[in-house]
């Protein structure tokens, strides 16, 4: 009886596993916090090429959000971090459908007009924020983010959070590596509270420009 019991109950977990739904490579387009086989085929991949050290566990966090990051720099491909139709083609897989680019958070166009961003746009402006102004006052922390956004709505830069920090020369923090440091929780209040427009700089698209009313402020190019 015991052992019909078990027979019974590894049937049913092996039916409850079958029928969990998975996505095929290429379905959807893939952002931070993403989990899935789909996932997981993509580090996979990052890991072959030597891109993504570690396993591969089907979630889309912090390394393989850089990991994609780095991929893309080296391929010629927007620097977004996240996997899109070129990104799949770029690491061989055939995309299934013109998924268009949405944000799980918030489903902001991942191709943006100027001054709109998404979940990534968060962390790549913290990532900014720590790597040019830890240790900074606060106000000039979230006037390093509040530079990028201005970047973002001024004609004379790219129109987007990534493509405004990845210019080249623009960071010196992307040029020196420091940017692919983890940044800390107060690095995310700055970006988000630039994000909510506090602008500490008065609409500056550099700190070197004065900021209101702190003075001089983190070391950007303008």
């Amino acid at each position: 009886m015991l052992k019909r019991s078990i027979a019974l109950a590894m049937v049913f977990l092996l039916a409850m596993l079958i029928a969990v739904p998975t996505e095929a490579v290429g379905e959807r387009n893939l952002y931070w916090g993403n989990s899935g086989e789909d996932v997981r085929l993509v580090q996979v991949k990052l890991i072959n090429w030597g891109y993504l050290s570690g396993g591969a566990d089907g979630v889309y966090g912090a390394d393989t959000f850089a990991a994609v990051q780095l991929f893309q720099r080296r391929n010629g491909l927007a620097v977004t971090g996240n996997v899109d139709d070129a990104t799949f083609r770029a690491l061989g897989f055939t995309p299934k459908a013109n998924v268009a680019a949405t944000s799980p958070v918030n489903k902001t166009p991942a191709t943006q007009s100027p001054g709109t961003v998404n979940a990534n746009d968060l962390h790549l402006l913290a990532k900014a924020v720590y790597s040019e102004a830890r240790g900074e006052p606060f106000e000039g922390q979230v006037a390093v983010a509040a530079v990028v956004l201005n970047r973002v709505r001024s004609p004379l830069f790219p129109n987007t959070v990534a493509g405004v920090i990845f210019e080249p020369l623009a960071f010196t923090a992307v040029a020196d590596g420091q940017f692919y440091l983890a940044p800390n929780d107060e690095a995310y209040r700055a970006a988000q509270l630039a994000l909510d427009g506090w602008d500490p700089t008065g609409g500056a698209t550099s700190t070197r420009q004065p900021l209101h009313p702190l003075g001089s402020g983190p070391d950007l190019t303008s």
